[in-house]
């Protein structure tokens, strides 16, 4: 069981009792006249935690999105926080890439006893109940629902079908389970949604695959998934499946366009194998990774641990030389990607860079940079607490330059702090995925090594 809530309730109670002890100045309560110190800033005293116990606190709380937030007749994780968004329907508008990333953190909540493992596959059989019954896309899920209706919601005017990219995300998460909970029937009905997905239909008999299909436009939207970015695993999910698998040349000629999707850029005195300058939104280097372990991944274009940590490197760097001068950024400040601002939604990176630092950009980086990660996290939890901690953890995003703090939190942001923090900690989410046969094949008869 969660012990969040209940600690929560021993501390409301206690204040009450103290509030009703020291409140009547002619009882056995009173207390001297209080005299304002001028030195004090009215912060509470945050508490010191050790790196364990703080890596424990900022997981579980941030799980907690996906437990105690999520959509209560779906068990799906909520698009995001803000009820007012989206016309007033985010209380009821789910997210299947969210969603994949909380599912891929349940074997996490049973092995730290966030949560119970009962408790944890009645949740897990809750969202596949949903999964069953949502319509799909030629196997591909759409990347909203509601969650009243089980019916898609578009993303956008032409994208009110499938998303393969967000769809990979959810199989990610899935194949996490599957191979963790062998309770009742839970393997053979995620096994059944896996192999119900039509990779090869997203191809549209191309070389590539295609983000996006719908009945009613078709592939019309026009957006091939090519690399570099954060659907790697879109093409090894593509690849591993034992009913619609891609064949090497759709790897080899959409993903990796011939060869040109290497780069071989440098800065900051750091080697970048792949992607645009500076390397792009740190979410690259975490979405795919939440099971694809980068450790000793390579393949014909790189070695995905030497770009993660070049692409996080470059990021950190970035942000310490701090060319636009923005207020904050430092050695403890870091951290650029998509996430909200103070001019809405944006793809923060070094080439656009809005003055805006996004806490899971540093904490989903453990794997790669933990000392450097750790610095930010302390920073974050001790010297901005009042300002950056919430009920499910840290805000969304903070620009000390334009005085904002994000009023809530995203499900696509919050899922990889708790993964990547995981894998940094037990490589407990690795492990699971990669021990799925179906990801090895795969990634052998796309030439990788593991």
């Amino acid at each position: 069981m969660n012990k969040l809530p209940e600690m929560r309730g021993y501390l409301y109670l206690f204040g009450l009792i103290l509030f009703f002890s020291c409140s009547n100045d002619s009882g056995p309560g009173y207390q001297e006249p209080y005299i304002p110190d001028p030195t004090d800033d009215g912060q509470s005293e945050v508490p010191s935690l050790t790196d364990e116990e703080l890596l424990d606190l900022v997981q579980e709380t941030t799980f907690n999105y996906f437990w105690d937030f999520a959509e209560p007749t779906t068990g799906m994780a909520r698009e995001r926080s803000q009820d007012n968004a989206y016309g007033g329907q985010s209380p009821n508008l789910v997210t299947t890439g969210g969603t994949g990333f909380g599912l891929a953190s349940f074997p996490a909540a049973v092995e730290r006893g966030w949560v119970t493992r009962d408790e944890a596959v009645t949740r897990l059989e809750k969202i596949l109940d949903f999964l069953e019954k949502a319509p799909t896309y030629h196997g591909a899920y759409s990347h909203w629902y509601l969650g009243s209706t089980a019916q898609a919601r578009p993303f956008s005017q032409l994208d009110n079908g499938g998303d393969l990219v967000e769809t990979a995300f959810l199989m990610q998460g899935l194949l996490i389970c599957r191979e963790y909970f062998d309770e009742n029937d839970i393997q053979s009905r995620i096994t059944e949604i896996w192999e119900n997905v039509e990779w090869t239909w997203y191809t549209n008999g191309n070389d590539v695959l295609y983000w996006h299909w719908s009945p009613e436009y078709n592939f019309q939207i026009n957006l091939p998934i090519k690399g570099w970015n954060e659907a790697l695993i879109v093409y090894v999910l593509a690849a591993s499946s034992p009913t619609y698998s891609i064949e090497k040349e759709v790897y080899k000629s959409g993903w990796a366009s011939n060869g040109n999707i290497v780069t071989n850029r440098t800065h900051y005195g750091i080697d970048l194998p792949l992607g645009q300058s500076y390397g792009g939104p740190l979410f690259f280097s975490h979405y795919s990774f939440i099971g694809l372990d980068p450790r000793n991944l390579q393949d014909d274009y790189a070695n995905y641990w030497q770009q993660n940590l070049a692409h996080t490197m470059i990021n950190y760097e970035y942000c310490v030389d701090n060319p636009k001068n923005y207020e904050g950024y430092g050695e403890e400040t870091w951290g650029l990607t998509a996430s909200d601002s103070h001019e809405g939604y944006a793809a923060h990176s070094p080439t656009n860079d809005l003055g805006v630092i996004t806490p899971t950009a540093a904490l989903s980086s453990f794997p790669y940079t933990p000392e450097k990660s750790m610095a930010a996290l302390r920073h974050f939890y001790e010297d901005m607490n009042s300002e950056l901690w919430g009920e499910y953890g840290f805000y969304d995003a903070f620009s000390e330059e334009h005085d904002w703090v994000s009023n809530g939190w995203l499900a696509i942001d919050q899922g990889p702090i708790v993964a990547m923090i995981e894998n940094y900690r037990s490589q407990l989410l690795w492990d699971l995925f990669m021990r799925n046969q179906e990801i090895k094949d795969g990634l052998e008869k796309l030439g990788f090594l593991y």
